[in-house]
């Protein structure tokens, strides 16, 4: 079978991290690449979903805030500091 060469950008942390995972699997880059696209091919579709819908949103989230606002209202909660949590 000819191979063809795919030049991708992407980020350089995330690359490490991912090469340093494939490591633990005992595979290269190159490897978990075609693993991937293979999957795509025979499925016929993105092998895990993608969702565009904001995580502040979710369900889950929207059940929390749900629950802190009674328990707020009920006088049962704490006053926190807002942080801004930085990009890693």
């Amino acid at each position: 079978m000819a191979q063809k060469t795919l030049n991708v950008r992407v980020d350089e942390k995330l690359k490490e991290q991912a090469e340093s995972l494939f490591e633990d699997f005992g595979m290269n880059t190159t490897t978990a690449i075609n693993i991937f696209l293979k999957a795509v091919v025979r499925e016929r579709r993105i092998p895990f979903d993608i969702v565009a819908s904001e995580p502040f949103y979710s369900e889950s989230n929207m059940n929390h805030l749900k629950k802190s606002i009674n328990q707020l209202n009920e006088g049962k909660g704490k006053m926190h500091d807002i942080v801004k949590v930085q990009d890693e």
